[in-house]
């Protein structure tokens, strides 16, 4: 492998890149917009609610790993719907693992904003 110096240009470029698939992602995958709603509606609630800084913390947190797992969940898809089109029972395995990752992600931040917004409301 070639040594290339670090150049800003090539990481801004890199930014560049990142946020051309976080636009597609929001174009072109309706559990996006869900997520951005869900998203909104806890930090606002977060807001309302007066939650400490580090409950915070672990709202944004726990929802970036929710973001992140379904970004990755949607490249994975795409991927395998890439390679083939045909039904697969390996490659529906491997959809099912990271649909299953996704699950486990917002499973953990429903039960972290259980425990900041249960205690605030009763």
């Amino acid at each position: 492998m070639k040594y290339r110096p670090l150049s800003l240009r090539a990481r801004f470029k890199s930014f560049g890149f990142a946020f051309k698939g976080i636009r597609g992602f929001f174009w072109q995958e309706p559990n996006a917009r869900l997520h951005l709603v869900a998203t909104l509606a806890v930090l606002s609630a977060g807001i309302v609610l007066r939650i400490t800084s580090n409950e915070m913390i672990a709202l944004v947190v726990v929802t970036g790993f929710v973001w992140a797992a379904e970004i990755i969940n949607t490249a994975i898809e795409r991927i395998m719907d890439f390679i083939s089109t045909e039904r697969d029972p390996r490659i529906e395995l491997i959809k099912d693992l990271a649909a299953g990752a996704v699950l486990i992600s917002a499973i953990t931040a429903i039960v972290i904003a259980a425990l900041v917004f249960i205690p605030k409301l009763f």
